[in-house]
């Protein structure tokens, strides 16, 4: 937990778990491709997020995915694909987990994927849309993800620990935009706290502030807290590969399967993170019991300032 900048509590309570142990982040990694993204944006290679997706991912012409735009895959409003489900053996997310982990043909899985809406209709949370949006930002930058990551986040925020990503087994061998980060705890807080600081560290301009703001919310009321339908929570909204919140602060966060959360608060100036093993992928429950300490803790640090959270930092 940082408040205002600072460690006010850290712990490692898991067999594998420490300061310098990186992390599986799961779906928490498409918050991190939409910075890259946004940086890309600043930088002009990329022209702009209402580009097709096939101007840089031409291997997609005549799928599903030749029409819907680069701002499409970030809001998951591309209209490409099924509800994403895990516990049915042949949903398109199991079929693209097997050609990742056993060197099948990724490109075959996504260009078979249907079209089961107009682009920006409907949202519809799929990993394969930031696995896309992955391979729109290698096209674009020339870069693979890692060395983006490196580059561009991980050098001027100044990582305490190398990341990595895993790889695809079938060549050419690539990152997931949507899922293959591991990072540590203390570097996942500096994401936050670069987010919470408008996207700079010290002065800085990492990730332009501009882009911080559209990942806080969006004006497309398909996308607001309660109206995501069954892909979402009902506590959540989308903007920009993070889910936001309600309430006045308009706090936001990256999420992953398994219990992987990166909680940013901006206004009470509080970044938050968690890494977990939950036994399900999904567990509505825990998420709402995380949501409601997380509120908590926050409005506690509020009210009582920091001093009192730091008797429990180890």
């Amino acid at each position: 937990v940082l408040h205002r900048g600072r460690v006010v509590a850290e712990a490692y309570p898991g067999w594998f778990a420490g300061p310098g142990v990186r992390f599986q982040l799961f779906s928490l990694t498409k918050s991190v491709t939409s910075l890259l993204i946004g940086v890309a944006l600043e930088r002009g290679e990329i022209a702009s997020i209402n580009d097709p997706i096939v101007t840089y991912c031409p291997q997609l012409r005549g799928s599903g995915y030749d029409g819907p735009t680069i701002a499409h895959l970030l809001n998951m409003t591309s209209g490409v694909g099924d509800l994403e489900d895990w516990t049915v053996a042949d949903a398109p997310i199991n079929r693209f987990e097997a050609a990742v982990t056993t060197g099948g043909s990724v490109l075959d899985v996504i260009r078979a994927l249907p079209v089961v809406s107009a682009p920006g209709e409907r949202f519809n949370y799929s990993t394969i849309d930031s696995h896309v949006l992955g391979w729109v930002l290698e096209a674009a930058t020339g870069l693979t993800l890692a060395q983006n990551a490196a580059e561009r986040l991980w050098a001027p925020m100044g990582a305490e620990h190398d990341g990595f990503y895993f790889l695809t087994r079938g060549r050419p061998r690539t990152a997931l935009g949507g899922g293959s980060l591991n990072a540590t705890t203390r570097d996942l807080a500096r994401i936050g706290l670069l987010m919470a600081r408008g996207g700079r560290v010290g002065e800085e301009q990492v990730v332009p502030e501009a882009w911080v703001q559209r990942s806080r919310g969006t004006d497309d009321p398909r996308l607001d807290v309660g109206a995501l339908g069954a892909s979402g929570y009902p506590h959540y909204g989308y903007a920009n590969q993070w889910w936001t919140l309600d309430g006045p602060h308009r706090a936001f966060t990256g999420l992953g399967v398994h219990g992987q959360y990166l909680w940013v608060d901006p206004d009470r100036d509080v970044v938050i993170v968690k890494t977990s093993a939950w036994n399900d992928p999904d567990d509505a429950d825990r998420d709402r019991e995380t949501v409601a300490a997380f509120n908590a803790l926050v409005d506690a640090l509020e009210a009582t300032g920091d001093d009192a959270a730091r008797t429990g930092a180890r």
